[in-house]
This record gives structure tokens, sequence and C-alpha cells, in this order.
């Protein structure tokens, strides 16, 4: 079939990068192939409620820079306890019918993560020609080596380390950098090895917060006056590791610190060490794109355009081994990229002498 009206909507949360995959595929799709598209506003949700526009007169020339994503996003999954609109009746699949009829889409470009590509995995299955863009800082999705907006939140997290370190050093105190992470440690990694971390706490590492102690007491006992730990603030501790699925989101539920606090207050009543924390948050995944997610998104987004010329549909649009490919969304859905113990990586860190807390 000749695909010639296209909808694209971003989902889950914001990363650098965004705009310019979108400018690639508009831009692309347009030049090379005549296709026209259509912006859905707030992901998902935009879908389900019609909520869309032409994208003719964005301003495109300016957009690859810009970071967040001018389609706006949310983090509504229509297949996840679907229940009917109370003005239209209708259920979230059958919304999502009436946009596809109204807007006459003959595909749809779903922007996100795993929880993105997992309903546009299940929208493909329900008959829906669509294809799935990797966003996500994580870096956890897999069947592609990088996702746009990794290498930017790693600079970022980077030199948010590297700041933190001027005020450890002058106040001879160990610091927890609080780092984005929730089930992976993809960022925590590269960012704690770039920032030249002395301890990096991992979701995929269970830690000993004694074997941290003796390690940061040790630092101390050879003349350094200060250490920096690098703590995802998904990393879990020898205990969690032991819970069921459910008990540990119960757990999780009932903290009222998050795990870097968490750490930093644990380390110092077992050290007697002075211990402060810092959370980076949001600035992590804010902010404009480097030149690199620039680059990278801009490949993906004209790699969709002709995927969808093709009409190679229920993909995901992939980086392996430098060159782009395509990977099946169903071998995509539902699955996270962890750290596997053996990746070159975490080796290397280990030879460096990193504390991983184990």
């Amino acid at each position: 079939m000749k695909v010639s009206t296209v909808g694209i909507l971003t989902s889950g949360g914001d990363a650098p990068g965004l705009n310019a995959a979108i400018r690639a595929l508009c831009v692309a799709g347009k030049k090379k192939y005549g296709m026209k598209f259509i912006g859905i506003r707030n992901g998902y949700r935009g879908l389900i409620d019609n909520d869309t526009f032409k994208m003719d007169n964005l301003d495109f020339e300016n957009l690859a820079k810009e970071g967040g994503t001018c389609l706006g996003t949310s983090r509504v999954k229509p297949f996840k306890n679907p229940v009917k609109d109370p003005k239209t009746g209708l259920l979230p699949v059958e919304g999502i019918k009436k946009t596809f009829k109204k807007n006459k889409l003959d595909a749809l470009v779903c922007l996100g993560g795993n929880g993105t590509n997992t309903t546009a995995s299940l929208l493909y299955d329900e008959g829906f020609n669509v294809i799935g863009l990797p966003k996500t800082i994580d870096n956890d999705i897999v069947g592609t080596d990088e996702s746009f907006g990794f290498q930017t939140a790693i600079q970022v997290a980077a030199e948010g380390i590297e700041a933190i370190r001027t005020t450890a050093k002058s106040h001879h105190r160990v610091m927890v950098v609080e780092i984005m992470g929730h089930k992976v440690g993809w960022l925590g990694l590269y960012a704690g090895i770039a920032a030249n971390a002395d301890v990096i706490l991992l979701p995929e590492i269970p830690y000993d917060i004694k074997k941290i102690a003796k390690f940061i007491q040790q630092r101390k006992a050879d003349g350094h006056e200060y250490s920096i730990i690098a703590c995802s603030e998904g990393a879990i501790n020898l205990a969690e590791a032991k819970l069921s699925k459910k008990e540990f989101k119960k757990a999780r539920e009932a903290m009222t610190e998050s795990v870097g606090y968490r750490v930093a207050r644990e380390l110092e009543e077992e050290t007697g060490l002075e211990t402060r924390t810092s959370v980076l948050g949001y600035l992590q995944r804010g902010g404009n794109p480097k030149p690199y997610d620039i680059v990278l998104a801009t490949r993906v987004g004209v790699a969709a355009a002709d995927f969808l010329a093709a009409g190679d549909f229920g993909k995901l649009v992939a980086l392996k081994g430098g060159e782009i490919v395509s990977v099946p969304l169903s071998a995509v859905a539902g699955v996270v990229k962890l750290i596997p113990a053996d990746n070159g990586l975490l080796q290397s860190a280990r030879a460096l002498g990193i504390c991983f807390g184990d």
C-alpha cells in the first residue's frame, strides 16, 4: 500500500532528540515520498481523543536543536485497564480507530521508550500500521545499541557529578549523587565512569552498605578526604533483592526518602563521616540535545520515513553496530535491557577499582 498520511505522537517522559527525530521524519517523508503528517498531541491520550493538527506550519528549520517535544506527551496506556470514555462511550482502541478514520491515517509513528513501544506493538497486533522509534535516556530498550537522549543525559549527569565534586572536596564530605534509572543502570554506569565516581550503585547489582562503608573508610585511611557515589534511583540493597516483585513494590511505596538519601543516611551511620545527597532529577532529560543525539535522532527519523514507504510496519527503528536496522516490536514489548554481568564497560570500571557495593 502507498502511505500518504502519517500520524506522529510522543509518549512517556520527554528526552533530548525528540524534536530532531520528528523534524527528520517529516522533512524526509515529504521530500522523498510526498507524505503528509498529522501531529497527535499528548501521546496516546491525543490518539484516543483525536487531538490532532496538521504539521505543515511547524518551524522545522529550528526544531532539531530544541529539547522537549513539540507534540506534548503523557503516560496514558490504552491497553492498561481500559474503560469506556464517559462522553463517547468508546473504549480506547475504538477511539483510536475513529481517529485513524477521521484523519485518513495510513500509518502511525510512535516515539518513546519501553512503555510506548510496548503499546505500539499491541496496536500493531490490533491491525494498525505502526512504527516505533527508540527514545529514552535510560537506554533500556532491547534491540538497539543506543536510544537518542542517552548521550545528552550522560553529559548532563557527568557534569552534575563534577560540579558537586568541588563541594565534596572543599568540605571533606562523602557526596551521593542520585541519577535517573529506575530499572536499569546504564546512565549511572556511564555518567559515573565519565565523572570518575568512586562508587557506582546500580539496580542490576544489589549493594551491601557495610562493604561500601569499608571501601569509603579505606579511601580515607589512604589519604582521600572525600568520596563521590553515583547512585541510580533504582539501586537496591541485598534485602530488597530477595523480595518478590509485589513485596518490592510495596516496600518502595512505603519509603519516605529516595534511595540516594537512604544510602547517605546509612553510610553516615556506618562510618560517622559527613555524607550528603544531591538529586539531579529532571535536569538529566531536560534542555537541548547535544550534537550526537541530534545526529542519531535525525538518522532514526529519516529511516522511519523509508520504513513507512516500504510498508515495513510493526518494527522498531534501531541502531546496531553503527547501522540502522529494523527490529520487530514484538521482540521489544515488555522487555528491559539490563546491564549484563560480563558487560565490557562494567568490567573496565571494576578494573579501575570502582566499588559497586557487592
